[in-house]
């Protein structure tokens, strides 16, 4: 895929329609509130939507370190520690040390954390399917590519900034 030829454009707006943070930061709390009501009408009282990207990492592979399994699910290892505090608390994960290196904490999951899973699969499609509803095929293909290219282009700033 060529690169576009990137044009001088302004990011701001004073018009919040018009900024593209504020969209994405919008669209992110709104979905967030919908899935945090879904999980609640399904009796999910222990999941959080900030734990999906933890628990689908667990989901294709269960046991993984702390470090890596923050980097799968994007999470700074700042970020992952509270995290797992919650996650362990309510339930959906223990901490265990990893035979090879007593220093190393790899994450797996509890029976109640495994066992929601078809639960979670179900309200994610259900949500999702309501909140992209008149997303063309095309269009939602485009936008995850587009998201994820944000997400490289923001890692990679990361790096490239001073310490």
């Amino acid at each position: 895929m060529t690169p576009k030829k990137k044009t001088a454009y302004r990011y701001f707006s004073a018009d919040p329609q018009d900024c593209p943070y504020y969209l994405v930061t919008r669209v992110s709390l709104a979905a967030t509130s919908v899935f945090k009501r879904a999980f609640a009408e399904a009796g999910l009282t222990e999941l959080r939507p900030a734990y999906m990207g933890v628990l689908m990492c667990l989901w294709n592979e269960d046991g993984l370190k702390v470090i890596e399994l923050g980097r799968r699910a994007g999470l700074e290892p700042s970020t992952m520690t509270g995290l797992i505090d919650r996650m362990e608390r309510d339930g959906l994960v223990t901490r265990v040390p990893d035979p090879e290196d007593r220093r190393v904490l790899k994450i797996n999951l509890t029976e109640a954390g495994s066992a929601i899973k078809d639960t979670v699969a179900e309200k994610v499609d259900l949500v999702m399917g309501q909140v992209l509803s008149n997303v063309d095929t095309d269009d939602l293909a485009q936008l995850k590519d587009t998201l994820r290219q944000i997400l490289t282009n923001i890692h990679e700033g990361s790096e490239d900034e001073p310490s």
